[in-house]
């Protein structure tokens, strides 16, 4: 079996404490440390760090560990700890940074109609005469939001492997078939921009988190290969 370097055996150790944390503390912890909003009163300026240790289920933290620990593990020994996390942590931040520009969109719509039309949020009768039920439930929802998890960063840290260990053979559950990491990352991403915009559900997935974590994810290893940054450990 594959050893655990340092760093990642710490960032899941971090993970599972929050899990099982968050299990005994029940919905205060997620009022605290899952990421809202960035309008909601409950938003705090740390969710943007403390939400990708925070995760909804067992098989959601269970799928995510096991991803750093599969995709992150090469990466950290090629890169260094210090290389490592500001990359991990750099993809989570541009994953919930895209997230809430999205939110931001849906919630806009909802602020335009009420101000062009001098209609009330109390009254969303009134709103469904200038926007459509499907609009509305997003903006609400989008205002209400809670987002945890790992996902964005891992997202990040898929591209690099795939950049790194392009012809790896990877697969999904269904269909079982191995495929190389240079298309098996993309059509994963795909598969995220599919559901993203289209009126489909897998459950309540933050699809654009997964795509902000992935072009993060781009452009830094990018970047770090024009300027043969890939080459460099930090220690």
């Amino acid at each position: 079996m594959r050893s655990i370097p340092e760093t990642i055996k710490q960032l899941i150790i971090i993970n599972v404490i929050f899990y099982f944390g968050s299990q005994f503390l029940g919905d205060l912890s997620y009022d605290i440390l899952a990421l809202h909003y960035f309008e909601n009163d409950k938003f705090l300026i740390s969710q943007l760090l403390t939400h990708m240790f925070m995760h909804g289920s067992p098989s959601h933290i269970l799928f995510n560990m096991f991803g750093l620990w599969m995709f992150g593990s090469p990466l950290e020994q090629m890169w260094g700890r210090q290389k490592f996390l500001f990359f991990y942590f750099s993809a989570g931040l541009g994953a919930a940074a895209l997230q809430m520009l999205v939110y931001n969109i849906n919630v806009q719509t909802l602020y335009d109609v009420i101000e062009l039309n001098n209609l009330s949020l109390s009254d969303p009768g009134m709103l469904l005469n200038y926007m459509s039920q499907n609009d509305y439930n997003q903006a609400i929802s989008s205002f209400n939001s809670v987002m945890v998890g790992a996902s964005g960063a891992i997202y990040g840290v898929l591209v690099a492997f795939a950049f790194s260990f392009p012809n790896s053979k990877l697969m999904l559950l269904f269909p079982p078939i191995p495929i190389k990491a240079k298309y098996f990352v993309p059509l994963l991403i795909l598969m995220d921009l599919f559901f993203g915009l289209s009126s489909f559900s897998i459950g309540s997935i933050a699809h654009f988190a997964h795509i902000g974590g992935a072009l993060i994810g781009l452009v830094m290893v990018l970047y770090w290969k024009k300027n043969q940054f890939n080459s460099n450990r930090w220690n």
